[in-house]
């Protein structure tokens, strides 16, 4: 006896676009957090009267190195502060001071180029000289990449330095990020362009 062939099954439909991870909205309807890291620190937005850190930081032969920074005076440093403060409204950014439970500033750490609809960020971070070497700036950055992921609902977060810059190596290593590979002549500093050690944090990882 001879039957039809069976009729294949008709796929689910796909849809054209996957859907943003994050809602666009979820940074931009609250204030920015101010998130606790330890009994000695604290992550909170910059303050107008945070201009003289800013240009402190960018007094430092370090930091304006690694992070390209330039803040010649402390009303360039307030100009920034208040585009930090656009930046988070606009859903682009989440730059924190790092600091004393209400006291002085110790640097810097946040998230550039946030991507809600792809779920993804770059890490930024600094420390002051005088607070070098007792291991907060791995405190914050673990911190910051708790509430990228679990908080916000981010899903991929990278961290790249260069690759003159070994102690930013060890912090991506202390604070959980694995190394990708190396992006070759993909920064350009003051002594010219540089290859970047890409490391990175997916959700599930800490």
């Amino acid at each position: 006896m001879i039957t039809d062939p069976p009729v294949p099954a008709v796929p689910a439909a796909v849809p054209a676009v996957a859907p943003p991870v994050v809602p666009e909205g979820r940074m931009a309807a609250v204030a920015q957090p101010v998130l606790a890291v330890s009994a000695g620190l604290e992550l909170r937005p910059w303050r107008p009267e945070d201009a003289g850190a800013l240009v402190a930081a960018g007094r430092d032969a370090a930091i304006r190195q690694w992070n390209l920074l330039a803040v010649p005076t402390a009303e360039d440093a307030r100009l920034r502060i208040a585009r930090m403060q656009q930046r988070w409204q606009a859903e682009e950014a989440a730059i924190w001071a790092m600091a004393r439970p209400g006291g002085e500033v110790l640097g810097l750490v946040g998230w550039n180029d946030v991507d809600l609809t792809a779920g993804s960020a770059e890490i930024v971070y600094w420390v002051l000289p005088h607070a070098r070497g007792g291991g907060l700036v791995v405190e914050a950055v673990r911190r910051a990449g708790r509430w990228a992921l679990d908080e916000l609902g981010l899903h991929r977060l990278t961290l790249c330095h260069s690759t003159a810059n070994p102690a930013s190596c060890r912090v991506a290593d202390k604070a959980g990020y694995t190394v990708e590979g190396t992006m070759r002549s993909s920064l350009r500093h003051a002594d010219g362009w540089h290859d970047q050690h890409l490391h990175a944090l997916v959700a599930g990882d800490l």
